[in-house]
């Protein structure tokens, strides 16, 4: 039998050990925590967002880096495969909006022990509390032999499959050693940045709104005048900054340009309405009192949090009597509504990033197997690479997918 090592027992390094012991491999896992998936636990708020039930091709428009790199593992291991692979293994799945797909029991336990029970019932071998320093690497031939452990030991192998995933969540055991093993091995490693991870603003005003949620807005962020995100959804202010959904998806596609230049981002709090009609409305309230003060007169239009800031950024002096008030400061009220200013000056950090953008060049790994072109015999799947998308399910998939493609090159080889 081949064998086979695999480095890391999170989503692909799991997924990894039950097909290659499938296929007829010898598979050892290494993990250096004491338990298997610690960071799948913690996934979609514990929920595990493990795909998206989108069409295939449309996962592409949600992988942010090296996209094209991911075509032939993808059709090599869809979404739909994926869904099957967890039916298959006694996983009940169900199917939420955007597509996202959960464990019909909202626990992400479900698709840990599901592998788990697989890989005891295939003979993988698994060791906990087990730490690789370094590969090992025949120079002269560029063939992988095997790993050494932080105790010393080496272990001979066929194939190694690096699958340590990023930096991000380091209370996961996110160390970053694969990104070393790969530089080890004569590999280019990118510019490591957090990414899914809250945006800080620089406005006195944002942290006196912590805690509050708005739903159905849209979140637009600018470079200069270029508009560089534009997205609708859900989002929240907070002490820093801003986090949600929205402001996950626009660190992912502007992460990069914030390690050069703050941006603007701008915030239509009634994406519903015209400003045609939001004039209206604020006229119908005006009309209902006219010797009222303009801050009772719109506090009917926003969530209470909100209005103190509304007041502020709004430019009207909230002790005017409606009937003082001229078209062009409605106008120029209404236009904050539409446009509510932000400053973003950067990201927060790993600690709570949910995944880490940048990783292993994909330029020095063949898309089809995952292997390196440098050491014959060493492959990498997931989060190691620089690879990554938007949330939704489809950082998982990258995970499935490049782990699948390398235990079946494992197996072929």
């Amino acid at each position: 039998m081949k064998k086979l090592l695999i480095i890391g027992g999170g989503a692909a390094g799991m997924l990894a050990s039950v097909m290659g012991a499938q296929q007829g491999l010898e598979v050892h896992l290494f993990e250096q925590n004491e338990k298997l998936g610690k960071k799948l636990f913690i996934t979609g708020k514990g929920r595990c967002n493990f795909t998206n039930a989108c069409a295939t091709e449309e996962l592409f428009d949600a992988f942010m880096t090296n996209p094209r790199f991911l075509y032939s593992a993808v059709y090599g291991f869809t979404n739909y495969d994926v869904i099957d692979f967890f039916e298959n293994l006694g996983v009940r799945t169900k199917m939420e909006r955007g597509g996202r797909m959960f464990p019909q029991s909202d626990h992400s336990s479900d698709i840990i022990l599901s592998m788990e029970r697989k890989m005891k019932e295939l003979g993988v071998r698994v060791h906990l509390k087990t730490r690789v320093s370094r590969l090992l690497i025949d120079e002269e031939a560029a063939q992988i032999c095997g790993a050494e452990l932080e105790n010393g030991v080496k272990i001979s192998a066929d194939m190694v499959l690096v699958a340590t995933g990023g930096i991000s969540y380091p209370s996961t055991g996110a160390t970053g050693d694969g990104y070393r093993m790969a530089k080890d091995a004569g590999h280019t490693v990118t510019e490591l940045l957090p990414s899914l991870v809250p945006m800080v603003t620089a406005e006195d005003y944002i942290p006196r709104m912590q805690g509050l949620s708005l739903k159905n807005v849209t979140l637009s962020v600018y470079d200069g005048k270029k508009c560089v995100f534009e997205e609708f959804g859900e989002m929240m202010f907070t002490h820093f900054g801003i986090t949600g959904p929205l402001v996950l998806s626009a660190s992912a596609k502007v992460g990069k340009l914030l390690k050069k230049k703050y941006l603007t981002a701008r915030i239509d709090l009634k994406p519903a309405l015209t400003v045609e009609q939001l004039d209206a409305r604020m006229l119908r309230e005006f009309e209902a009192g006219k010797n009222r003060q303009f801050k009772n007169a719109v506090d009917t239009m926003f969530p209470s949090k909100l209005i103190p800031v509304m007041l502020q950024v709004g430019g009207i002096e909230p002790h005017t009597k409606v009937n003082e008030i001229t078209r062009e400061e409605r106008m120029a009220f209404i236009e904050k509504v539409k446009a509510f200013p932000m400053t973003i000056t950067g990201l927060r950090g790993f600690q709570e990033a949910i995944i880490t953008k940048g990783g292993v060049q994909v330029r020095e790994v063949d898309p089809r197997t995952m292997e390196s072109k440098k050491v014959h015999g060493l492959y990498f799947a997931g989060e190691v690479l620089d690879l990554d998308a938007l949330t939704g399910g489809y950082n998982l998939q990258i995970a499935w997918s490049t782990a699948a493609a390398a235990v079946k090159a494992c197996a072929e080889s």
